[in-house]
Protein backbone atom coordinates (compact mmCIF):
# COMPACT_ATOMS: atom_id res chain seq x y z
CA UNK A 1 0.00 0.00 0.00
CA UNK A 2 1.25 3.09 -1.39
CA UNK A 3 1.61 6.31 1.23
CA UNK A 4 -0.91 8.12 0.24
CA UNK A 5 -3.87 5.63 -0.12
CA UNK A 6 -2.78 4.55 3.35
CA UNK A 7 -3.74 8.33 4.38
CA UNK A 8 -7.21 7.73 2.61
CA UNK A 9 -7.65 4.31 4.29
CA UNK A 10 -5.11 3.99 7.26
CA UNK A 11 -2.79 1.50 7.26
CA UNK A 12 -4.71 -1.55 8.55
CA UNK A 13 -8.11 -2.33 10.31
CA UNK A 14 -8.47 -0.84 14.13
CA UNK A 15 -10.53 -0.02 16.64
CA UNK A 16 -11.64 2.86 14.86
CA UNK A 17 -11.07 1.64 11.18
CA UNK A 18 -13.10 -0.98 9.28
CA UNK A 19 -12.62 -2.68 5.69
CA UNK A 20 -15.58 -3.68 3.69
CA UNK A 21 -15.78 -4.99 -0.39
CA UNK A 22 -18.89 -4.32 -1.32
CA UNK A 23 -22.38 -3.64 0.10
CA UNK A 24 -23.70 -6.84 -0.03
CA UNK A 25 -22.36 -7.14 3.13
CA UNK A 26 -24.85 -4.59 4.39
CA UNK A 27 -25.82 -6.50 7.76
CA UNK A 28 -22.48 -6.74 8.84
CA UNK A 29 -21.81 -3.14 7.75
CA UNK A 30 -24.47 -1.72 10.25
CA UNK A 31 -23.31 -3.92 13.12
CA UNK A 32 -19.59 -2.50 12.50
CA UNK A 33 -21.61 1.31 12.40
CA UNK A 34 -23.00 0.33 15.97
CA UNK A 35 -19.90 -1.14 17.72
CA UNK A 36 -18.09 2.08 16.74
CA UNK A 37 -20.89 4.20 17.66
CA UNK A 38 -20.51 1.74 20.90
CA UNK A 39 -16.67 2.61 21.38
CA UNK A 40 -14.53 5.55 19.86
CA UNK A 41 -16.32 6.09 16.96
CA UNK A 42 -14.38 5.28 13.43
CA UNK A 43 -14.96 5.02 10.08
CA UNK A 44 -15.87 2.67 7.74
CA UNK A 45 -14.79 2.31 4.06
CA UNK A 46 -16.23 -0.03 1.24
CA UNK A 47 -14.58 -0.68 -1.23
CA UNK A 48 -11.90 -1.80 -0.06
CA UNK A 49 -11.09 -5.69 0.49
CA UNK A 50 -10.05 -7.25 3.71
CA UNK A 51 -6.48 -6.99 2.73
CA UNK A 52 -6.31 -3.52 2.27
CA UNK A 53 -6.48 -3.62 -1.90
CA UNK A 54 -9.13 -1.17 -3.82
CA UNK A 55 -11.55 -2.72 -5.42
CA UNK A 56 -14.07 -0.11 -5.66
CA UNK A 57 -18.01 0.02 -5.70
CA UNK A 58 -20.60 0.73 -8.15
CA UNK A 59 -22.48 4.17 -7.23
CA UNK A 60 -25.75 4.54 -8.83
CA UNK A 61 -28.00 7.58 -8.22
CA UNK A 62 -29.84 6.71 -5.33
CA UNK A 63 -26.93 4.37 -3.44
CA UNK A 64 -25.82 6.87 -0.58
CA UNK A 65 -29.34 7.53 -0.07
CA UNK A 66 -30.28 3.96 -0.04
CA UNK A 67 -27.67 3.08 2.52
CA UNK A 68 -28.46 5.89 4.95
CA UNK A 69 -32.18 4.50 5.11
CA UNK A 70 -31.10 1.46 5.69
CA UNK A 71 -28.84 2.02 8.32
CA UNK A 72 -31.39 4.79 10.04
CA UNK A 73 -33.90 1.43 9.79
CA UNK A 74 -31.70 -0.94 11.19
CA UNK A 75 -30.02 0.91 14.49
CA UNK A 76 -31.86 2.07 17.27
CA UNK A 77 -31.67 5.14 18.53
CA UNK A 78 -31.39 5.73 14.93
CA UNK A 79 -27.67 6.38 13.54
CA UNK A 80 -27.11 9.06 11.06
CA UNK A 81 -23.45 9.30 9.71
CA UNK A 82 -22.10 11.16 7.10
CA UNK A 83 -21.48 9.34 3.84
CA UNK A 84 -19.16 10.64 1.64
CA UNK A 85 -17.83 9.46 -2.08
CA UNK A 86 -14.06 9.25 -2.87
CA UNK A 87 -12.46 8.35 -5.85
CA UNK A 88 -8.68 6.62 -4.94
CA UNK A 89 -7.22 5.77 -8.26
CA UNK A 90 -9.66 5.54 -10.20
CA UNK A 91 -12.18 3.83 -7.93
CA UNK A 92 -15.04 5.22 -5.53
CA UNK A 93 -15.25 4.16 -2.21
CA UNK A 94 -17.76 4.81 0.29
CA UNK A 95 -16.43 6.52 3.44
CA UNK A 96 -19.10 5.86 6.56
CA UNK A 97 -18.16 8.56 9.26
CA UNK A 98 -19.49 7.33 12.83
CA UNK A 99 -19.20 9.18 16.14
CA UNK A 100 -19.23 7.93 19.15
CA UNK A 101 -22.79 7.94 21.21
CA UNK A 102 -22.54 9.55 24.64
CA UNK A 103 -24.56 6.05 26.15
CA UNK A 104 -23.52 3.29 24.42
CA UNK A 105 -26.41 1.81 24.21
CA UNK A 106 -26.88 1.77 20.21
CA UNK A 107 -28.61 -1.40 18.91
CA UNK A 108 -28.42 -2.83 15.09
CA UNK A 109 -31.40 -5.04 14.70
CA UNK A 110 -32.15 -5.36 18.59
CA UNK A 111 -28.59 -6.36 19.38
CA UNK A 112 -25.74 -4.39 21.14
CA UNK A 113 -22.08 -4.71 19.34
CA UNK A 114 -18.54 -3.12 20.50
CA UNK A 115 -15.01 -2.74 18.24
CA UNK A 116 -12.41 -5.01 19.96
CA UNK A 117 -9.82 -4.19 18.56
CA UNK A 118 -10.17 -4.34 14.44
CA UNK A 119 -13.04 -6.56 15.11
CA UNK A 120 -16.76 -6.23 16.16
CA UNK A 121 -18.12 -8.06 18.44
CA UNK A 122 -21.71 -8.87 20.03
CA UNK A 123 -21.99 -7.15 23.73
CA UNK A 124 -22.36 -9.63 26.49
CA UNK A 125 -25.78 -10.11 28.20
CA UNK A 126 -24.15 -8.49 31.53
CA UNK A 127 -21.79 -5.92 29.99
CA UNK A 128 -24.87 -4.34 27.91
CA UNK A 129 -27.09 -4.70 31.11
CA UNK A 130 -24.47 -3.01 33.36
CA UNK A 131 -24.40 -0.48 30.67
CA UNK A 132 -28.44 0.49 30.51
CA UNK A 133 -27.93 0.22 34.74
CA UNK A 134 -25.27 3.23 34.40
CA UNK A 135 -27.32 5.34 32.27
CA UNK A 136 -30.28 4.87 34.79
CA UNK A 137 -28.04 5.48 37.69
CA UNK A 138 -26.24 8.56 36.00
CA UNK A 139 -30.41 10.20 35.51
CA UNK A 140 -31.89 8.90 38.59
CA UNK A 141 -29.75 9.75 41.59
CA UNK A 142 -30.17 7.73 44.34
CA UNK A 143 -30.30 10.97 46.81
CA UNK A 144 -32.63 13.11 44.67
CA UNK A 145 -35.37 10.64 44.90
CA UNK A 146 -38.11 10.77 47.42
CA UNK A 147 -37.86 8.51 50.64
CA UNK A 148 -40.75 6.08 50.50
CA UNK A 149 -42.16 6.23 54.02
CA UNK A 150 -40.59 9.66 55.40
CA UNK A 151 -42.20 12.82 56.14
CA UNK A 152 -41.21 15.96 57.53
CA UNK A 153 -41.45 14.99 60.81
CA UNK A 154 -38.89 12.47 60.08
CA UNK A 155 -36.14 15.65 59.93
CA UNK A 156 -34.17 16.89 62.73
CA UNK A 157 -34.38 20.56 62.70
CA UNK A 158 -31.52 21.81 64.63
CA UNK A 159 -29.21 19.98 62.38
CA UNK A 160 -30.89 21.81 59.62
CA UNK A 161 -30.03 25.26 61.35
CA UNK A 162 -26.67 23.73 62.51
CA UNK A 163 -25.69 23.11 58.71
CA UNK A 164 -27.19 26.18 57.61
CA UNK A 165 -25.05 28.60 60.03
CA UNK A 166 -22.00 26.16 59.12
CA UNK A 167 -22.63 26.84 55.21
CA UNK A 168 -23.11 30.39 55.74
CA UNK A 169 -19.77 30.93 57.90
CA UNK A 170 -17.91 28.48 54.93
CA UNK A 171 -19.48 29.11 51.66
CA UNK A 172 -21.81 32.23 52.27
CA UNK A 173 -24.52 30.12 51.75
CA UNK A 174 -27.90 32.94 52.03
CA UNK A 175 -30.63 30.62 53.29
CA UNK A 176 -32.63 31.92 56.65
CA UNK A 177 -32.05 29.10 59.22
CA UNK A 178 -35.35 30.70 60.70
CA UNK A 179 -37.29 29.65 57.77
CA UNK A 180 -39.88 26.89 57.54
CA UNK A 181 -38.25 23.61 57.35
CA UNK A 182 -40.54 23.04 53.86
CA UNK A 183 -39.02 26.08 52.68
CA UNK A 184 -35.18 25.59 53.53
CA UNK A 185 -35.42 21.67 51.87
CA UNK A 186 -36.71 23.65 49.18
CA UNK A 187 -33.95 25.75 48.94
CA UNK A 188 -31.67 23.11 49.14
CA UNK A 189 -33.37 20.87 46.65
CA UNK A 190 -34.21 18.13 48.88
CA UNK A 191 -38.19 18.33 48.52
CA UNK A 192 -39.54 16.81 45.91
CA UNK A 193 -42.95 16.59 45.54
CA UNK A 194 -43.53 17.94 48.71
CA UNK A 195 -41.71 14.99 50.15
CA UNK A 196 -38.26 14.95 51.78
CA UNK A 197 -36.21 13.11 48.99
CA UNK A 198 -33.26 10.26 50.49
CA UNK A 199 -30.59 12.94 50.41
CA UNK A 200 -32.75 14.97 52.86
CA UNK A 201 -33.11 11.81 54.99
CA UNK A 202 -28.98 10.99 55.13
CA UNK A 203 -28.20 14.60 56.22
CA UNK A 204 -30.36 15.43 58.28
CA UNK A 205 -32.70 12.51 59.64
CA UNK A 206 -33.37 11.92 63.02
CA UNK A 207 -32.58 8.48 62.81
CA UNK A 208 -31.54 7.71 58.99
CA UNK A 209 -30.69 3.75 59.79
CA UNK A 210 -34.09 3.72 60.23
CA UNK A 211 -34.73 4.00 56.60
CA UNK A 212 -30.82 3.06 55.00
CA UNK A 213 -29.36 0.55 57.15
CA UNK A 214 -26.45 0.63 54.24
CA UNK A 215 -25.49 4.18 55.35
CA UNK A 216 -23.49 2.81 58.30
CA UNK A 217 -19.90 2.86 58.34
CA UNK A 218 -18.00 0.17 60.06
CA UNK A 219 -14.41 1.57 61.18
CA UNK A 220 -11.68 -1.53 61.92
CA UNK A 221 -8.23 -0.94 63.71
CA UNK A 222 -6.01 -4.34 62.82
CA UNK A 223 -3.31 -5.40 64.08
CA UNK A 224 -0.20 -5.39 61.94
CA UNK A 225 -0.16 -5.18 58.11
CA UNK A 226 -2.90 -7.65 57.32
CA UNK A 227 -6.67 -8.39 57.75
CA UNK A 228 -5.64 -11.78 59.18
CA UNK A 229 -4.37 -9.88 62.09
CA UNK A 230 -6.01 -9.17 65.75
CA UNK A 231 -8.93 -7.10 65.36
CA UNK A 232 -8.13 -4.40 67.80
CA UNK A 233 -11.30 -2.12 67.55
CA UNK A 234 -14.33 -2.27 66.00
CA UNK A 235 -17.02 0.48 66.22
CA UNK A 236 -20.02 0.34 63.81
CA UNK A 237 -20.71 4.66 63.12
CA UNK A 238 -23.91 5.67 62.98
CA UNK A 239 -26.44 8.81 62.10
CA UNK A 240 -26.26 11.44 59.49
CA UNK A 241 -23.85 11.70 56.93
CA UNK A 242 -22.38 14.93 58.56
CA UNK A 243 -21.60 13.23 62.16
CA UNK A 244 -20.65 10.11 60.71
CA UNK A 245 -17.82 11.95 58.93
CA UNK A 246 -17.38 13.56 62.64
CA UNK A 247 -17.71 10.25 64.53
CA UNK A 248 -15.27 8.20 62.20
CA UNK A 249 -12.64 11.00 61.76
CA UNK A 250 -12.51 10.49 65.85
CA UNK A 251 -12.11 6.48 65.79
CA UNK A 252 -9.04 7.29 62.88
CA UNK A 253 -7.32 9.73 65.44
CA UNK A 254 -7.84 7.42 68.54
CA UNK A 255 -6.08 5.03 66.58
CA UNK A 256 -3.06 7.10 64.68
CA UNK A 257 0.12 8.25 66.20
CA UNK A 258 1.14 11.63 66.15
CA UNK A 259 4.88 11.75 64.67
CA UNK A 260 6.93 13.61 66.30
CA UNK A 261 10.39 15.39 66.14
CA UNK A 262 12.91 17.84 68.28
CA UNK A 263 14.20 21.02 66.00
CA UNK A 264 17.21 22.91 66.02
CA UNK A 265 16.59 26.09 68.08
CA UNK A 266 13.70 25.08 69.51
CA UNK A 267 13.19 23.93 73.18
CA UNK A 268 9.27 21.97 72.42
CA UNK A 269 8.73 18.97 70.80
CA UNK A 270 7.31 19.35 67.20
CA UNK A 271 4.26 16.93 66.26
CA UNK A 272 2.00 16.49 63.92
CA UNK A 273 -0.74 13.27 62.84
CA UNK A 274 1.13 10.73 60.95
CA UNK A 275 -1.84 11.15 58.10
CA UNK A 276 -2.61 15.04 56.94
CA UNK A 277 -5.88 15.73 57.90
CA UNK A 278 -7.02 17.14 55.26
CA UNK A 279 -6.63 14.01 53.21
CA UNK A 280 -8.53 11.95 56.15
CA UNK A 281 -10.90 14.40 55.85
CA UNK A 282 -11.30 14.32 51.65
CA UNK A 283 -10.91 10.84 51.49
CA UNK A 284 -13.50 10.14 54.17
CA UNK A 285 -16.11 12.14 52.82
CA UNK A 286 -16.04 10.75 49.48
CA UNK A 287 -16.53 7.51 50.66
CA UNK A 288 -19.59 8.82 51.97
CA UNK A 289 -20.56 11.11 49.30
CA UNK A 290 -20.31 9.35 46.67
CA UNK A 291 -20.72 5.26 47.42
CA UNK A 292 -23.99 3.91 45.85
CA UNK A 293 -27.01 3.75 48.41
CA UNK A 294 -28.50 0.86 45.96
CA UNK A 295 -25.97 -1.74 47.42
CA UNK A 296 -26.21 -2.98 50.86
CA UNK A 297 -22.69 -2.58 51.50
CA UNK A 298 -21.29 -0.17 54.28
CA UNK A 299 -18.19 2.37 53.88
CA UNK A 300 -15.83 0.94 55.67
CA UNK A 301 -12.56 3.09 57.25
CA UNK A 302 -9.44 -0.18 57.89
CA UNK A 303 -6.63 1.07 60.20
CA UNK A 304 -3.43 -0.76 60.12
CA UNK A 305 0.38 0.02 61.20
CA UNK A 306 1.53 0.96 58.01
CA UNK A 307 -1.95 2.13 56.42
CA UNK A 308 -5.15 3.67 55.99
CA UNK A 309 -8.26 2.63 53.86
CA UNK A 310 -11.15 3.95 52.85
CA UNK A 311 -13.65 1.60 51.36
CA UNK A 312 -16.27 3.11 48.94
CA UNK A 313 -19.22 0.19 48.09
CA UNK A 314 -19.78 1.29 44.40
CA UNK A 315 -18.09 2.20 40.94
CA UNK A 316 -16.35 4.56 38.67
CA UNK A 317 -18.26 6.61 36.11
CA UNK A 318 -18.76 5.25 32.63
CA UNK A 319 -14.96 5.33 31.25
CA UNK A 320 -13.01 5.87 33.96
CA UNK A 321 -10.32 3.78 35.66
CA UNK A 322 -8.67 4.50 39.09
CA UNK A 323 -5.88 5.90 37.47
CA UNK A 324 -8.55 8.91 35.69
CA UNK A 325 -8.73 9.98 39.79
CA UNK A 326 -5.04 10.70 39.54
CA UNK A 327 -5.44 12.84 36.28
CA UNK A 328 -7.51 16.41 36.08
CA UNK A 329 -10.99 15.20 36.08
CA UNK A 330 -14.50 16.20 35.72
CA UNK A 331 -16.92 16.13 38.53
CA UNK A 332 -19.54 13.06 38.22
CA UNK A 333 -20.58 12.87 41.44
CA UNK A 334 -22.81 9.98 42.13
CA UNK A 335 -24.80 11.46 45.22
CA UNK A 336 -25.03 15.38 43.68
CA UNK A 337 -27.07 16.61 46.98
CA UNK A 338 -24.88 15.10 49.58
CA UNK A 339 -21.40 16.24 47.55
CA UNK A 340 -22.69 19.58 47.74
CA UNK A 341 -23.95 19.70 51.26
CA UNK A 342 -20.43 18.75 52.14
CA UNK A 343 -18.81 21.02 49.65
CA UNK A 344 -21.27 24.02 51.24
CA UNK A 345 -19.71 22.89 54.89
CA UNK A 346 -15.96 22.61 53.35
CA UNK A 347 -15.92 18.86 53.97
CA UNK A 348 -15.22 18.02 50.46
CA UNK A 349 -14.41 19.70 47.18
CA UNK A 350 -17.21 19.88 44.45
CA UNK A 351 -15.24 20.38 41.51
CA UNK A 352 -13.36 17.50 40.68
CA UNK A 353 -10.25 18.10 42.63
CA UNK A 354 -10.50 15.98 45.67
CA UNK A 355 -8.36 13.10 44.60
CA UNK A 356 -5.65 15.31 43.33
CA UNK A 357 -5.47 17.40 46.63
CA UNK A 358 -5.57 14.20 48.66
CA UNK A 359 -2.05 13.30 46.61
CA UNK A 360 -1.01 17.33 46.92
CA UNK A 361 -1.57 16.83 50.54
CA UNK A 362 0.07 13.42 50.92
CA UNK A 363 3.40 14.22 48.46
CA UNK A 364 3.36 17.51 51.17
CA UNK A 365 3.24 15.43 54.29
CA UNK A 366 6.27 13.46 53.09
CA UNK A 367 4.17 10.53 52.77
CA UNK A 368 4.02 8.27 49.25
CA UNK A 369 1.42 8.89 46.73
CA UNK A 370 -2.10 7.51 47.92
CA UNK A 371 -3.25 4.44 45.69
CA UNK A 372 -6.62 4.31 44.02
CA UNK A 373 -8.13 0.89 43.22
CA UNK A 374 -11.20 -1.13 42.81
CA UNK A 375 -11.67 -4.38 45.22
CA UNK A 376 -14.26 -6.51 44.45
CA UNK A 377 -17.37 -4.12 44.73
CA UNK A 378 -15.63 -1.24 46.04
CA UNK A 379 -13.36 1.63 45.14
CA UNK A 380 -10.31 1.94 48.14
CA UNK A 381 -8.30 4.98 48.26
CA UNK A 382 -5.32 4.17 50.63
CA UNK A 383 -2.79 6.60 52.38
CA UNK A 384 0.37 4.87 53.53
CA UNK A 385 2.44 6.19 56.24
CA UNK A 386 6.65 6.97 55.04
CA UNK A 387 8.70 3.75 54.81
CA UNK A 388 11.33 5.43 57.15
CA UNK A 389 9.91 3.85 60.29
CA UNK A 390 11.72 3.26 63.50
CA UNK A 391 11.37 -0.92 62.42
CA UNK A 392 13.14 0.44 59.57
CA UNK A 393 15.83 2.63 60.91
CA UNK A 394 16.77 0.01 63.85
CA UNK A 395 18.87 -2.26 61.09
CA UNK A 396 21.06 0.97 60.64
CA UNK A 397 22.78 1.23 64.36
CA UNK A 398 22.31 5.21 63.50
CA UNK A 399 23.90 7.73 65.51
CA UNK A 400 22.04 10.22 67.39
CA UNK A 401 22.92 12.52 64.60
CA UNK A 402 21.93 10.59 61.68
CA UNK A 403 18.59 10.41 63.62
CA UNK A 404 17.93 14.06 63.77
CA UNK A 405 19.25 14.45 60.32
CA UNK A 406 16.69 12.59 59.43
CA UNK A 407 13.75 13.27 61.52
CA UNK A 408 14.37 16.96 60.28
CA UNK A 409 14.04 15.83 56.55
CA UNK A 410 10.48 13.75 57.63
CA UNK A 411 9.49 17.28 59.16
CA UNK A 412 10.67 19.80 56.50
CA UNK A 413 11.19 17.36 53.44
CA UNK A 414 14.86 17.84 52.37
CA UNK A 415 18.23 19.29 54.27
CA UNK A 416 21.40 20.59 53.18
CA UNK A 417 24.63 20.34 53.94
CA UNK A 418 24.86 23.67 55.97
CA UNK A 419 21.82 23.20 58.16
CA UNK A 420 23.31 20.53 59.53
CA UNK A 421 26.99 22.43 60.18
CA UNK A 422 24.45 24.79 61.62
CA UNK A 423 22.33 22.60 63.81
CA UNK A 424 25.10 20.54 65.08
CA UNK A 425 28.22 23.20 64.81
CA UNK A 426 30.33 21.31 62.86
CA UNK A 427 32.95 21.70 60.22
CA UNK A 428 31.42 21.16 56.26
CA UNK A 429 33.67 18.22 55.77
CA UNK A 430 32.08 16.43 59.06
CA UNK A 431 28.42 17.17 57.98
CA UNK A 432 29.30 15.88 54.35
CA UNK A 433 30.52 12.31 55.92
CA UNK A 434 27.17 12.17 57.55
CA UNK A 435 25.41 12.73 54.26
CA UNK A 436 27.68 10.29 52.24
CA UNK A 437 27.04 7.57 55.07
CA UNK A 438 23.27 7.85 54.78
CA UNK A 439 23.76 7.95 51.22
CA UNK A 440 25.70 5.00 51.39
CA UNK A 441 23.12 2.84 53.69
CA UNK A 442 20.17 4.50 51.00
CA UNK A 443 18.03 6.34 53.60
CA UNK A 444 18.74 10.02 51.35
CA UNK A 445 19.73 11.08 48.33
CA UNK A 446 21.18 14.10 46.60
CA UNK A 447 19.16 15.98 44.54
CA UNK A 448 20.67 19.44 42.71
CA UNK A 449 24.16 20.46 42.39
CA UNK A 450 26.42 23.24 43.78
CA UNK A 451 25.22 25.58 46.04
CA UNK A 452 21.73 24.47 45.18
CA UNK A 453 22.49 20.79 46.68
CA UNK A 454 19.76 19.32 48.63
CA UNK A 455 19.08 15.92 50.39
CA UNK A 456 15.90 14.10 50.49
CA UNK A 457 14.91 10.69 51.87
CA UNK A 458 15.07 8.06 49.40
CA UNK A 459 12.51 5.66 50.28
CA UNK A 460 9.66 7.72 51.79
Amino acid sequence: MNKKMSQSIGISESTTIEWKPSLSQIDRIIASIVAFANTEGGKLFVGVSENGELVGVMIGKGTVENLANKIAQHTEPKIQPRITVKKIEGKEIIIIEVKASGDKLILADGRPYKRVGPSTRQMGKDEYEGLILEKYRESHHFDEEVCKGASLSDINVPKVKNFLSSAKKKRDLDIDENGLLKVILMQLKLLKNGKPTNGALLLFGKDPAKFFEQSEVKCIRFKGVDVAGEMIDLKPVNGDAISIVKEAEKFIYDHIPMRAWIESGKLERQEKWLYPPKAIREALANAIAHRDYRTTSKVQVRIFDDRIEFWNPGHLPQGWTPETLKLTHESKPVNPSIAKAFFRIGYAEEIGTGTNKIITWCKEWGLPEPEFKYAGSSIVVTLRKTKITEEYLTQFSLTERERKVIEHIVAHKQIGSGEIQKMFKITRETANQLLKRLIGLKIIKKQGAGKTTYYILKNS
